[in-house]
């Protein structure tokens, strides 16, 4: 009991902490490209993804049509692949998080595995950016990839950027997700090494039998389950920045919490959370473990 409450007590002080460095950025931060905080533009998105998107939110739209549109990478772990930003959307983004990183504006870190990157909700980059990517173009596309998983029902994220370069983080190491579903983009720069390995949902005794390897392709997305084992391997050469949002569903996780598969004792919390609420939407089936 002591050390949950000290685990809860912890988890407050972050969300107040991030909350007032995100007050101080808005504040005193000059950005360097202010166009990438303008609200989310077709321009910003690969023509596939717009495609991909435009069809799963068409009248009659089913998940063979959709499977035509992406890549799969592995149909058995249900991994597939798809290009989302263009490539001066990637390099306007990149400029402007390397601004900040160089800037003397407090900095919290992405996560609790990777010490170099960016929480986008503390530089802004939330409601312009990821939320209408989240709700218009995401949310249409995994309701037909997963609607086990919740995917039709997305209705918070966790949004952050990570980091790897020689003398900083390098790799990653197995793990699965705070998430119901995830998209990694790869955003650049140069680099070798550093590909995403696969094996299967952490609740499978076998799950990291013969991991599968896929390689990161600037501009494009990799889609997977959030319970999807996965790490990274070394950096080899140059620096790597991805994209990660976490996409998540209180639907699926207020039955089930997706780190320690109990039932939630939720606590109040500021924003988004983690993705629970008191309220109770329309349920769906807990992701099968397939």
């Amino acid at each position: 009991m002591v050390e949950l409450e000290q685990e809860v007590d912890r988890r407050r002080r972050l969300g107040l902490e991030s909350a007032a460095r995100k007050a101080l950025i808005a504040s005193s931060y000059r950005l360097a490209r202010p166009e990438v905080y303008d609200s989310l533009q077709d321009a910003a998105l690969a023509p596939e993804f717009l495609a991909v998107a435009e069809y799963s939110a068409s009248a009659g739209a089913d998940l063979k049509g959709l499977l035509q549109r992406l890549e799969t990478v592995s149909e058995e772990k249900r991994i597939y692949r798809v290009p989302v930003f263009t490539a001066p959307f990637c390099q306007a983004l990149l400029e402007e998080l390397e601004h900040f990183e160089q800037s003397d504006m407090p900095k919290g870190r992405p996560n609790t595995m990777n010490t170099y990157g960016v929480l986008l909700h503390e530089l802004g980059l939330d409601e312009p950016l990821v939320t209408p990517l989240r709700e218009r173009f995401l949310q249409p596309l995994m309701a037909l990839l997963y609607p086990d998983c919740g995917g039709g029902q997305l209705d918070s994220h966790r949004a952050f950027v990570v980091k790897y370069a020689l003398g900083q983080d390098l790799e990653l190491g197995c793990h699965y997700d705070n998430a119901e579903l995830t998209l990694n983009v790869a955003l650049g720069k140069v680099f070798t090494g550093g590909a995403l390995y696969f094996g299967g949902l952490f609740q499978v005794p076998t799950a990291l039998t013969e991991p599968l390897e896929v390689e990161h392709v600037v501009g494009q997305g990799i889609l997977h389950r959030g319970g999807q084992l996965h790490g990274a391997r070394p950096l080899a050469t140059g620096e790597r920045w991805n994209l990660v949002i976490w996409l998540r569903a209180s639907a699926v996780r207020n039955r089930l919490c997706p780190m320690c598969c109990r039932e939630p004792d939720l606590v109040d919390d500021e924003g988004f959370g983690d993705g629970f609420t008191r309220e109770e939407p329309a349920t769906v089936d807990v992701c099968a473990l397939t």
